[in-house]
């Protein structure tokens, strides 16, 4: 399946991007919203791409060599970072990439780390429990199965997967560990099973979603992460300057809705999106992994 990007013609629409303005992607991923923009801003606007997974930042390297001067047009318009924009302003500084008229944060995972990676992302294939973004960094889930405190386990459950039966997983994964390490995705899944009530996978998600996503959500900080992010977006925007935030969960969401209104509240940001935008239904049956986007914007005063 081809990298399909999410809401593009939305994320095109609140970037509003002319001839000749620079944005930043600060999850460039598979650079399918960046391909759009290059193509918006050209003769001589600017991307400045960043992201923080190696794997995904070579791919779209080899990508450029081999498509120079094709509908990317990436060759001389794209600064590409293998860094994370939680390092934004000092990326931005040390690249002198100025002004910037927009940003656009797409939280979701890539296709390719799902399917390629092999780092355990997905609950449908067996692989190791890594599910880093960042290689370079030392946690990984299997390290959170194996050896965290399990209330620190039941607590990410929770929190960040919104997880009902949290302390029987966390219960079932401390007796399950004391017999042998768990290091691989296919035995969460087997755990998860035999644990959970036998009617849950008739749930409108898969009965493993919500623990996959807390861990991975605890792996990479990415709810600290965001806020982060978007600290950093405001200054380094210049006035009238948009951010656009692509999110895939209620978590994620609630964070972006808080910022947008907090900055609101002082003056610093107006909210474009009264609620937020989700895809159509077209665009979900053609990329069902779209169904939880929700999009929010918003434009510095």
């Amino acid at each position: 399946m081809p990298h399909i990007p999410v809401l593009l013609k939305e994320v095109i629409y609140y970037l509003d991007p002319k001839p000749n303005e620079n944005f930043i992607d600060a999850t460039i991923g598979e650079g399918g919203h960046t391909a759009a923009i290059l193509e918006k801003n050209k003769p001589k606007g600017k991307v400045l791409g960043i992201e923080v997974d190696t794997g995904l930042y070579q791919k779209l390297k080899s990508r450029m060599a081999e498509f120079p001067i094709s509908n990317f047009q990436f060759s001389n318009r794209l600064v590409l970072i293998n860094d994370s924009y939680t390092n934004l302003e000092k990326i931005v500084k040390a690249h002198n990439f100025q002004p910037v008229k927009g940003i656009i944060f797409d939280l979701g995972i890539c296709y390719w780390q799902l399917e390629a990676s092999g780092r355990g992302f997905s609950y449908q294939k067996d692989e190791p429990l890594d599910m880093r973004f960042d290689l370079k960094q030392d946690l990984t889930a299997a390290e959170i199965i194996n050896f965290w405190d399990i209330k620190k386990i039941e607590k990410i459950l929770k929190e960040f997967g919104e997880e009902k039966y949290a302390h029987r997983i966390a219960l079932a994964i401390q007796e399950d560990r004391k017999k042998e390490r768990i290091v691989n995705t296919q035995q969460l899944v087997d755990l998860l099973k035999q644990t959970l009530p036998k009617n849950y996978d008739n749930q409108r998600i898969h009965f493993a979603t919500r623990v996959f996503q807390a861990l991975r959500i605890a792996v990479n900080n990415e709810l600290e992460n965001i806020e982060k992010g978007l600290n950093q977006a405001l200054k380094v925007l210049e006035p009238q300057g948009r951010i656009v935030v692509i999110s895939f969960h209620s978590l994620e969401d609630r964070i972006v809705k808080n910022f947008f209104r907090d900055q609101g509240k002082v003056n610093k940001l107006k909210t474009l999106t009264k609620k937020p935008i989700s895809p159509s239904s077209e665009e979900i049956e053609a990329n069902p992994r779209s169904r939880s986007a929700k999009l929010r914007a918003a434009q510095i005063n």
